[in-house]
Parts: structure tokens; sequence; C-alpha cells
């Protein structure tokens, strides 16, 4: 890397990061500037102190900062312009000293939430073919990408960990299989049941339902990649007599299952949609069945006006993504539908330990990424988007909750144990 440089505009941008860095209250922050060393220091935490470290390499990295937030913190490392020995303690101790901005911001939204809003409402919405170029410019990078750091489940979700030890003893695929068993649990699906999935993957959860269980599963996804790899996974697995993947958007979809379940498909809904999403979901839903998602969520002080920003994610991962909020869901599915929410459980902390074994399977498989023609830019890229998200999952900056809805018939009195179990921080508010 080159020694830092930077022009006048360049040097202000530094100096005025700096001065509002020695506000911080929490850990410490060094930043490396070519012979300059500077830190910020606060008080400790009083769980897990953390030291994070920047190295600049180029003063770039300040203006890109100052001037467009995360997305310019991402920016800065996706082009090299800072590097750090611990990108996850970088982002978390920014995460931990947001709280006086964050506050300031949402007071601000209250002001200019319902306008934006009413102004968003006059746009048009997310066409079938956008949601298709969304999805593409993601899930699309290549199957064979994918299968570099994932487990062998193929699951690209939430794995849940049976302890959370800070080892490697639990192999990450039994996790990813646990998750789908809760799932099925939840729903109380049997073998008498024709299963709907909204958002294939890779074809996990169809797999792990249809061979544990013994019902059938109709999957749909509108990733090209995944289509191809989920009906060649299914078919290697002898289950294409129970399991039919389809090709179509959930506005499309047409029929009366008697479960339905959703692994964080809702995250690329437009909000304007949810109430559209939601009454799909009841359509297709026998008045006595059970449905689940797995929503990865943020805050719901924070949802009004992140709903309506852009952030590094947004602008660099999953373009046109949209994180809802627990209340979020909540509100929809009561305006739009006569379902009852009848559990919610958190795991955020299970998807910092996901997210922490990708990225280190991820970086130990750097050769074989980039022989796939993936560059260096797109390998830091990947790394960053790795570490942002363990720690904004290890910070509660956003979290991961698996939510059971009761269709309008549904027996009050619900027969398996996992479907009534509320997790005390489910309900993840403020």
């Amino acid at each position: 890397m080159r020694r830092a440089t930077g022009s006048g505009s360049q040097r202000v941008a530094q100096t005025i990061l700096h001065g509002l860095l020695r506000r911080i209250r929490f850990d410490r922050l060094t930043i490396r500037d070519g012979p300059r060393t500077c830190a910020f220091a606060g008080e400790p935490s009083a769980i897990d102190p953390l030291e994070a470290t920047i190295v600049v390499h180029d003063r770039r990295a300040y203006t890109a900062v100052l001037t467009e937030g995360s997305i310019g913190l991402g920016r800065g490392y996706i082009e090299g312009w800072w590097t750090s020995p611990d990108p996850v303690a970088v982002v978390a101790v920014l995460i931990r000293n947001m709280a006086p901005i964050d506050a300031l911001r949402n007071r601000w939204q209250l002001v200019t939430g319902p306008v934006t809003d009413r102004i968003r409402m006059t746009l048009p919405r997310h066409s079938r073919q956008r949601n298709r170029d969304d999805i593409a410019a993601h899930y699309d990078i290549g199957n064979e990408f994918f299968t570099l750091f994932l487990d062998e489940t193929m699951t690209y979700s939430s794995a849940v960990f049976e302890e959370l030890d800070g080892n490697d003893d639990e192999p990450l695929a039994d996790a990813s299989r646990r998750k789908y068993d809760l799932l099925i649990d939840k729903v109380g699906l049997d073998g008498q049941h024709h299963l709907l999935e909204i958002g294939t993957g890779w074809g996990g959860l169809a797999l792990r339902a249809a061979q544990q269980v013994g019902c059938r599963v109709t999957t749909t996804t509108i990733s090209a990649e995944q289509f191809r790899e989920a009906n060649r996974r299914v078919a290697a697995a002898g289950e294409d007599d129970r399991i039919t993947v389809l090709d179509s958007d959930w506005r499309d979809l047409a029929g009366v299952y008697d479960r339905v379940i959703s692994v964080e498909m809702i995250e690329a809904v437009d909000w304007r949609d949810y109430d559209a999403y939601f009454a799909t979901i009841e359509h297709c839903l026998t008045p006595d069945g059970f449905a689940a998602i797995q929503a990865i969520c943020l805050p719901d002080a924070r949802w009004p006006r992140a709903k309506n920003s852009e952030d590094f994610i947004k602008r660099f991962v999953f373009p046109n993504g949209f994180l809802p909020s627990v209340a979020a869901i909540s509100e929809s599915v009561a305006r739009a539908t006569e379902m009852r929410i009848v559990g919610v459980e958190d795991f955020g902390p299970h998807y910092a330990e996901t997210l922490r074994r990708w990225r280190a399977t991820f970086l130990s498989r750097l050769d074989a990424v980039q022989a796939l023609g993936l560059d260096s830019r797109f390998c830091r890229l990947w790394d960053f988007y790795l570490a942002y998200c363990e720690a904004a999952m290890r910070e509660r900056h956003c979290t991961v909750v698996q939510i059971v809805l009761a269709g309008s018939a549904a027996p009050t009195r619900l027969a398996a144990e996992g479907r009534s179990r509320v997790h005390p921080q489910g309900s993840f508010g403020s």
C-alpha cells in the first residue's frame, strides 16, 4: 500500500473527523496515517471492551466517510484507502458511539418522515423485472462462488447453534439444520402437509422438510442461478417427486397450502409492499394453518428513518434491500390480514457467529475466489460486507428473528411447544 497523501480538502476532512472522534465515549479507536498515530478513547465498555485500529493509505478515506457515512466507510475499504487488522472491531466501536447521533436523526425523522413517506408512496413500485435484476446482482454472482464459504447445506441465512461458546466444535451445517428444524417444528409441519416456501435459496429448507417430515414442498425463487442449482440438488437427492421448484415472483403465487415458511426473503420486499406480501401469505395459507418467517430486523426506533435512506449494504451489496422491524411486520400483519403473531424468537448472536464463520472461510479461500475471475476489489467488498454485518449483529444494531403467524381459524392452543415459545428478547424494541 502507498503512503497516505491528500489534498487540502482531504486534510480538512481529516481534521473534522478527528474532532468528532475526540467525542468517543466508549472503547478505543486508533488511526495510523503514515508516521502519525492518533488514538481516540472513551471509557472501556463494561462488557467486551474493544480496541480497534484503522490504517489510512489514502486520505480520500477521510472525505468519503465525512460525506457519505457508512457508504464512504465501505467505499474506502473496497478501494484500499484504509485497512484494519480487525474491521469487525472498527465497525463495532463506531456503532457503540453512534447513539447520540442516532437519537438526533430519529428525532429529525419525526418531522421529515411523514413527508418523505408520502412522497415515496407516490413513486412507482418496484417491478417484477427490477426485483429480478436486484436479486441477480447478488445471488447470480455464481453458485461456485457461494459454495466456497457456505456449509454443505448451502444455507445463506443465520444458523442456530446449540451453544455460543466461541469455538468451532459444532459444525456449521449442523447449526444450519437446527435452524430449519426449529422452523419446521414451530409451524407443526407433518407428512400430510403441503408446504409453500417463499425464497428457495439453494433448496436447503425444502430438502430438509421433505427428507425429515416427508411432506410435499413447493418452493419459489427469482434467482436464475439458485433455480438451476436447487433443481439439480433436488434431483440428486431423489426428492423431485415431493419438491417442486418454481421460478415465480411472490406476487404471482397461487394455490392454498397447509403451511408457509419464508427465510430471510422479506428483506428483498419494498416496505411499501409489506401489506401485499402478508396478504399473499394469508391467501396461500389454509385458515387453520401456520406460517413462519425468518427476518433480519432493524430496531423499531430506527426503522422509520432507515427505510427511506441508503447505507453501505444497499449501495454495494443488496440493491434496493429493505430491512423490516418487528413493529413494521406486526403492524402490517394486523392491517392487511386476519392472521395473528403467536411467537417471536430472537437469534441475533447466532447470526454474528454464523457471519464470523462465513468470513473466516471466505478469507481462507481468496485464491479460489480470484480463480473464478473475481478481483481483489470484489474480495475487499465481501470481506467488509461480512465484517460489517457481524459487527452489526454483535452490537444489536440489527438482529434476526423467527416470527410465527397463525391463520384466522388456527387453534388457539398450539400443539407444539416450539410454536408457543416467545424469547425474552423477542420484541427487539428500540
